[in-house]
């Protein structure tokens, strides 16, 4: 049986699906239902010094639907916790004497000043903890006082402030990054340089979701007016996946564990942030959309596959696809894929031949002997697999493989067909034979 257990920068958990510091992690009740569905541990939301913390009561969530509903992406403009930070300290320390196994991580959030910092850690540090994440990511309201993405968005900050936790904290210290910058690499590098123990990523993303026509106002609309917020969900997915990617290669920033954070969704979501270096997962939207035994499906999810493919701890997967995650000019332009339609699974719908027809390469037949057949002309079939995104049967269309033989570039093997093939003159990310 695969084993889920987690030990994330010394940090303990009976598997590696932690609740993101968010509004499922605001108060000893929510916390303690989390632990008894099954989460591996929490991070307790952000917790700071400013009495002034007020959130609107008015609506604080924005959202994207798809079909059906579902929900796609999650924005919110809810600050910090408005709870006094003693009845969260109080509750943090109760909560992790109680249930000692799990992870209990802090977020935190005082003004750029060493001596704020210094106050709030040793309170949290009574409280017995394992940790605490600076909380560098918020994109909204905070981030106008000058703390959350206003020091996230300066390196030189970020580092800053890490070294000052490094130094007066015995707890391990995972730097929040937010994703609202161009390059993540250089706060991930300076998150390394102030000594962080770990980073986590990505926080919410400046967002507004939607615009009220009637009220000609951002939604959610407080009293007629709106503000940006923070978008997550499953729609941010890609972009974390590439942000944890970008930093889990990244040669200044080798080694560096990290807690992906991102449009969790379900187990594959999960196991797809890990592959690409993530030590653990952090949750937010999927629970509160589908409340807390969601990682009932994750736990379980996880572990049947990793029977599947043979591992026996989370451990040798983590970091396994990093390898194969390069840049573009990198790629093997002799590699040919055509895509193929199973004519039995077809419904003759005829997206893939409107689709390639206006805005591909002409690659998808419409008639056959008078009547809708929809087939790929090989020659013209760049293998781009744009009919497959639009295709609504799951594997009707797929991508063959064409090369099989040596690539001479590669040394891999290709088709002997293909030997004398090259780059097409006017389209580098297409082949063609040499006698053309």
């Amino acid at each position: 049986m695969a084993n889920l257990s987690s030990n994330f920068i010394g940090i303990k958990s009976p598997n590696p699906f932690w609740l993101a510091s968010a509004p499922p992690t605001d108060k000893e009740y929510n916390v303690v239902r989390a632990f008894k569905a099954g989460w591996g541990g929490v991070v307790w939301k952000t917790l700071g010094e400013d009495p002034e913390v007020v959130n609107v009561n008015g609506p604080r969530y924005g959202a994207i639907h798809g079909r059906d509903r579902n929900l796609i992406g999650f924005n919110n403009i809810e600050l910090i916790t408005d709870r006094p930070l003693e009845v969260n300290l109080r509750e943090i320390k109760r909560v992790k004497r109680d249930w000692p196994d799990r992870a209990m991580v802090v977020s935190l959030m005082v003004p750029c000043e060493e001596q704020n910092w210094i106050d709030i850690l040793k309170r949290v540090e009574e409280t017995e903890a394992d940790g605490i994440e600076l909380n560098f990511g918020c994109p909204h309201g905070m981030s106008e006082r000058g703390m959350g993405s206003a020091v996230g968005q300066v390196p030189e900050y970020i580092e800053m402030v890490t070294r000052w936790c490094k130094q007066h904290t015995r707890m391990p210290v995972i730097v929040k990054l937010t994703p609202n910058i161009t390059d993540i690499r250089n706060p991930a590098r300076a998150a390394k340089a102030g000594g962080a123990d770990a980073v986590s990523l990505i926080n919410t993303i400046n967002s507004i979701v939607s615009v009220d026509l009637d009220a000609m106002a951002p939604n959610p609309t407080i009293d007629g007016r709106g503000a940006h917020g923070g978008y997550c969900g499953p729609a941010v997915k890609p972009i974390a996946l590439n942000m944890v990617a970008e930093i889990a290669r990244d040669a200044a920033t080798h080694g560096l564990p990290i807690s992906g954070i991102g449009g969790v969704t379900t187990w594959r979501d999960a196991a797809e942030f890990m592959a690409l270096g993530a030590g653990t997962v952090q949750v937010c939207t999927a629970a509160m959309t589908y409340g807390f035994k969601i990682v009932e499906e994750m736990i379980d999810g996880l572990s049947d596959w990793m029977d599947e493919k043979g591992y026996t701890s989370t451990d040798q997967f983590i970091g396994r696809a990093v390898p194969n995650v390069t840049d573009w000019q990198q790629l093997n332009l002799n590699y040919v894929v055509k895509a193929k339609i199973d004519q039995d699974a077809c419904i003759k719908c005829g997206r893939c031949h409107i689709a390639c027809e206006d805005t591909s390469h002409q690659a998808i037949t419409a008639m056959k002997d008078g009547e809708r057949h929809f087939e790929v002309i090989d020659a013209e079939c760049v293998g781009c697999n744009l009919c497959v995104s639009v295709c609504p049967v799951e594997d009707c269309i797929t991508m063959e493989q064409m090369t099989e033989g040596v690539d001479p570039r590669t040394g891999k093997l290709i088709d002997p067909a293909y030997a004398n093939w090259t780059t097409h003159p006017n389209n580098p990310n297409r082949v063609m034979d040499a006698a053309e």
